[in-house]
C-alpha cells in the first residue's frame, strides 16, 4: 500500500497517475482517497525526447504567486522525466482547481531552495525520506502564472 504523499513503484506509475488525473478532474482539482486534502496540480509538459504531450500530477506548495513543485521521483536516484521535460521545453501549463494556467518555469536554488524544501518536508515528511533515500539534492521548481495577453 502506498502511504499518503508517497509515490508508487515505477511499474505502476502510469496507471496510478491516470487515476489521480481522472480523480482531480472529476473533483474540480481536489482529489479524494489518499490525496484528500493534499494540494495537487497537473503539470502539462512536452516530452524531452519524444515531443509528446505529458501530464503529471504533483504535490505543490504555494509561495506567494508561485507554485513550487519538487522533483523527488519518489526517492529514486534520478530526477523524474517531467523535470527533464521542463528543462528541454520550459513552455508549460498547469491545472490548479478548475483553472488552466500558462506558467513561467524557474529552478529554485541555494539557500532559498533549502529553506522551501525543508518547509515542504516538515509539512509532508515523505519528502524528507525521499531526499535521504535518493542520495541527491531534490530540485525545486517554481511555476509562476504568466498574465494573459
Amino acid at each position: 500500500m502506498v502511504r499518503r504523499g508517497e509515490c508508487p513503484p515505477m511499474a505502476d506509475t502510469d496507471d496510478f497517475n491516470a487515476r489521480i488525473i481522472a480523480d482531480f478532474r472529476a473533483t474540480g482539482g481536489h482529489p479524494d482517497g489518499q490525496f484528500a486534502g493534499t494540494p495537487i496540480l497537473l503539470l502539462h509538459t512536452t516530452g524531452a525526447r519524444t515531443g509528446a504531450p505529458r501530464i503529471n500530477p504533483l504535490v505543490y506548495a504555494e509561495d506567494g504567486d508561485r507554485y513550487l513543485v519538487f522533483a523527488s521521483n519518489g526517492g529514486a536516484p534520478r530526477d523524474p522525466a517531467w523535470y527533464h521535460n521542463l528543462k528541454a521545453h520550459p513552455g508549460v501549463k498547469i491545472e490548479i482547481d478548475t483553472r488552466v494556467l500558462d506558467v513561467h518555469v524557474d529552478e529554485v536554488t541555494g539557500a532559498e531552495r533549502d529553506a522551501v524544501y525543508a518547509r515542504h518536508a516538515a509539512n509532508y515528511p515523505a519528502f524528507a525520506e525521499y531526499e535521504a533515500k535518493a542520495g541527491r539534492k531534490i530540485p525545486v521548481v517554481a511555476l509562476t502564472p504568466v498574465p494573459a495577453s
